[in-house]
């Protein structure tokens, strides 16, 4: 069999894709891979190296949740078009809700990621104000929901929201992110400490909640952008982890090694998103053996349920009591830690992802070679 997939370098949507087709290919599907946002970095296609079978295409064209990505959208549609009549694949992945209308004659799979109305809603409560270009967008998701074979989403929530804004696809299903646990180092000692990886102006991320009140252990945030004005600690850049202990730790942008070491010696996450289809950073936190400390919304209820400690939603007076309660109690960390550990790796695994493709894909092309 031979895929299609669509991916783009601007979220972490690029660590799915290397999962998953990491996981295609030694399973002896050839991939065809084209990026959309920025041309990647050397660095973020090295994992690309040594897969026999899978083939790259970079491109710059800008995503349909950007007001300027309308522009490039017909562009992107005709080089897709170019790429399936020249490679031949059997089936169509993307990862971008507006191509399922893409007029190839292969059977075409969505997967949503993330969505603009369903992101508007989470975090102000209320749907954008219309526009000429909101127009577009809801008719071309529409259409690209609505014509595609099978619409696959992280996790039920995510399903739901997407079907609470546009017609539903002939097939849709949940197939959770997965993870190779292999990247990660559960078995390092844990210092007791808080971490927390997401833009801090970001208000669906909303790490800026850990900056609200005072803790008694190190924090640390893991962002590259500005620091909020509003905050009620000390927020200072600090390249040594055990030194927030009377402030907030923000460390910029991280490599992957760095990332694992951060993951590896905090005992604690903090996860404060008000809006999180389906929690990589979670993911890669918990098989990384610590534990979960969660805003209580449904996607995250969800995934983790009784593996994770939950705070009120959105209170960041209730995120700083429990993490007072979690990390004054070790034997609940590591009570809480080993629950996460467990579950990611049995539910959550890079295996599990990809038999569930396999298993999609299958079903999809027999269904086409009967209808022929």
């Amino acid at each position: 069999m031979h895929v299609l997939i669509t991916s783009d370098t601007l979220s972490g949507n690029w660590t799915y894709t290397r999962e998953l087709v990491s996981g295609l290919i030694t399973r002896g599907i050839r991939v065809t891979l084209v990026s959309f946002g920025e041309i990647p970095l050397p660095e973020q296609t090295a994992w690309m190296d040594h897969l026999y079978g899978l083939s790259y295409h970079p491109t710059a064209f800008r995503l349909d949740w950007m007001e300027d990505g309308r522009q490039d959208f017909q562009d992107a549609s005709r080089y897709l078009c170019g790429v399936v009549k020249e490679s031949r694949p059997d089936l169509f992945h993307s990862n971008h809700l507006c191509y399922g209308a893409l007029p190839v004659a292969i059977p075409r799979i969505v997967v949503a990621h993330g969505d603009l109305l369903t992101w508007w809603k989470a975090v102000h409560g209320r749907e954008p104000q219309a526009t000429a270009w909101l127009a577009w967008y809801r008719q071309a998701m529409a259409r690209g929901l609505s014509q595609a074979s099978a619409v696959v989403a992280p996790s039920e929530w995510m399903l739901n929201s997407i079907r609470s804004y546009y017609p539903g696809g002939a097939r849709e299903l949940v197939i959770h992110y997965g993870r190779n646990p292999i990247f990660f180092n559960p078995y390092v000692p844990k210092e007791n400490s808080v971490l927390t990886i997401g833009r801090l102006l970001d208000p669906a991320k909303q790490v800026n909640l850990l900056t609200l009140e005072s803790y008694n252990v190190p924090v640390s945030i893991v962002a590259d952008d500005a620091m909020p004005e509003r905050r009620k600690v000390p927020v200072r850049a600090d390249v040594q982890f055990r030194d927030g202990t009377r402030g907030v730790a923000l460390k910029g942008a991280q490599t992957e090694a760095q990332l694992r070491a951060l993951y590896s010696k905090a005992a604690i996450y903090a996860g404060t998103s008000r809006y999180e289809p389906g929690g990589m950073a979670v993911l890669e936190a918990a098989l990384s053996r610590c534990a979960l400390i969660l805003n209580d919304i449904p996607s995250f209820r969800e995934i983790w349920a009784n593996a994770a400690i939950y705070f009120r939603t959105n209170e960041a007076g209730s995120l700083a009591e429990a993490v007072r309660i979690v990390s004054s109690d070790e034997q609940m960390r590591r009570n809480f830690a080993n629950r996460a550990f467990q579950r990611a790796r049995e539910c959550f695994n890079t295996h599990r992802m990809t038999d569930s493709y396999i298993q999609l894909y299958a079903s999809i092309a027999s269904r086409r070679a009967f209808a022929a």
